[in-house]
């Protein structure tokens, strides 16, 4: 059996990185994800690797940029106001087509908010965040083992497609701690031949480059963009099912609140109603054959989320609203208790038999 250790997911987070290979840290702290900073501060000068911690969000998106254009694995990691801030060096990337990885543990806004867990930002991490026509991978860690766990995924998918790839956890996840294990498979980063890291007067110039000013050139990339992101929603959508198969009522949930779910579906279920679970792993691209497949005989849907209903919208969008789906939250830093998401089961139950 592979060693465990117990770690904060911040730390597994950081640690996963580096057996990524990961050799460029940019950064600047912000709670609640301080910890992956001051890891990497600690660890980066012992392996030969690069911590910086940048005059601010905005620099640190920047030298992000640039190590990717040199074909380096580069990572940086905020919260909620600090991605904001990075938002713009974010859609250059995607302009760019250079690949990083993006950590965001969430916390409650908007504004500065506060320093509690959130899940607001779904919309921030589904839809692009920044400006103009694109997508971020975005996957969805539940426990400190899948924080390490994806952050390799991470690294992988970005180098796979050349795009941004974004960790969203929550404050949560980011500090609980858990036995974790990083026996996994670290595939070595292959050679970039679009990088710009020096011709030696051997090859053409690599321009790395997300100014575009005819319009037509700019549209025809958009085009061959959208039909990259067509293969990844067909290759790369991933969710965990748990009790779905004869569910009445699905909970739809990921990170924290799924956990939190998950616990009450077994309570549910002791009550002889019958209640399964779909939780998102990927959360761009949304998995949406599992949620179709559980409409075909579902007949509530249940959003739980830590926000005033985000996450919902595309839940409704993967069922075509075939079945009804209902909102159960807490925001601003709370999180509901599986009491709280055992009532709305209750509840929904109630109706689906008052409805024969």
């Amino acid at each position: 059996m592979a060693e465990k250790v117990l770690m904060k997911g911040n730390e597994a987070i950081a640690e996963a990185a580096i057996q990524a290979g990961c050799r460029h840290y940019f950064g600047y702290p912000i709670t609640p994800q301080t910890e992956i900073a001051a890891y990497m501060a600690k660890r980066m000068p012992k392996i030969g690797g690069t911590f910086l911690q940048a005059e601010s969000e905005i620099a640190a998106i920047n030298m992000v940029y640039g190590a990717s254009s040199a074909g380096k694995r580069a990572m940086t990691s905020s919260s909620s106001p600090g991605i904001s801030l990075k938002s713009e060096g974010i859609s250059y990337l995607a302009g760019a087509d250079l690949p990083a990885v993006i950590v965001n543990a969430q916390r409650g806004g908007p504004g500065l908010g506060g320093i509690q867990p959130s899940q607001s930002d779904y919309f921030q991490a589904t839809r692009g965040g920044g400006h103009g026509d694109y997508h971020l991978l975005v996957l969805a860690p539940a426990s400190v083992q899948e924080m390490a766990e994806m952050t390799v995924k991470a690294f992988d998918l970005a180098d796979k497609y050349r795009m941004p790839c974004m960790l969203l956890a929550d404050g949560t996840t980011g500090q609980m701690m858990e036995p974790v294990s990083f026996d996994f498979d670290i595939k070595p980063a292959e050679p970039k031949p679009w990088a710009a890291d020096g011709t030696k007067m051997e090859r053409e110039h690599h321009i790395i480059n997300s100014l575009y000013l005819n319009p037509e050139e700019l549209e025809r990339t958009n085009i061959e963009r959208y039909q990259k992101y067509e293969l990844i929603k067909e290759t790369e959508a991933m969710a965990e099912e748990f009790m779905v198969d004869d569910a009445d009522i699905v909970i739809a949930a990921f990170g924290i609140a799924a956990r939190v779910s998950k616990t009450a579906v077994k309570l549910a279920r002791e009550k002889g109603i019958k209640a399964g679970l779909i939780r998102p792993l990927t959360l761009w691209p949304f998995p949406e054959k599992a949620f179709k497949k559980a409409a075909e005989h579902a007949k509530q849907f249940i959003s739980v989320e830590l926000s005033m209903g985000q996450f919902i919208e595309d839940v409704k969008l993967a069922i075509e609203c075939k079945v009804p789906v209902s909102l159960c939250f807490r925001a601003g830093g709370c999180i509901p208790m599986p009491d709280q998401v055992l009532q709305a089961i209750e509840e929904a139950d109630e109706k689906i038999k008052g409805g024969k």
